[in-house]
């Protein structure tokens, strides 16, 4: 099962890289689990500086922007 977290505070483009990244597993057929992170210092600790950040597994793989359906495919396929 792999575990997606959405690095942010809360605001509109955190939601909305949730619910693209909620979008892009559920077409992959992928079993996951979605955490949401939002506590500044336990964003800081991934070492992400702006947000919203996607982090698969642990491993930070895009901060500062919400990315496509089809990008985030890509990250967590």
């Amino acid at each position: 099962m792999k575990k997606l977290q959405i690095l942010g505070t809360g605001c509109p483009k955190c939601k909305k890289l949730a619910e693209l990244t909620e979008q892009a597993a559920q077409e992959l057929g992928l079993p996951y689990e979605l955490v949401k992170v939002t506590r500044i210092n336990d964003i800081t600790a991934f070492g992400v500086m702006i947000t919203p950040a996607l982090a698969v597994d642990g491993a930070v793989k895009v901060s500062g922007k919400v990315p496509s359906v089809e990008e985030i495919k890509r990250l967590i396929g």
